[in-house]
């Protein structure tokens, strides 16, 4: 049986920062073929900060507490920062996740990470 920290069932049961941004300064989205976990993370940028940030999740309950704790985490942040946030920030931060739901931790920054790249590029055919 998996165990869940009582911040991932928190975030699962009440996931922050749901949905889309139409006009969102950056996409991006990965899915894992493997477990079916599809996300899109979509984010506003002002300044170099990641000034909101929406996402959506198809998949398990560790992927959607994920995708919350992820969009929570990088509100805020600088580009440079958001782009450090690894899978162990993100499980330190849920109190942990079980072992065969780390990936899920990977794939939560990855969608962050090419929202921010997707931003930089369209920047830089601005």
């Amino acid at each position: 049986m998996e165990y869940y920290s009582e911040k991932v069932m928190d975030h699962f049961s009440n996931p922050r920062n749901v949905g889309e941004i139409d006009d969102a300064d950056g996409i991006g989205e990965i899915g894992n073929p493997i477990c079916g976990d599809m996300m899109v993370f979509y984010i506003k940028v002002k300044n170099d900060r990641i000034e909101n940030v929406k996402f959506k999740t198809f998949g398990c309950g560790a992927a959607i507490a994920v995708s919350s704790v992820v969009s929570e985490m990088a509100i805020g942040k600088t580009l440079n920062e958001a782009m450090e946030l690894n899978n162990d920030d993100v499980a330190k931060e849920l109190d942990g996740l079980p072992k065969n739901k780390m990936h899920c931790s990977n794939l939560g920054t990855n969608a962050l990470h090419r929202a921010i790249e997707n931003y930089i590029m369209k920047k830089k055919s601005e």
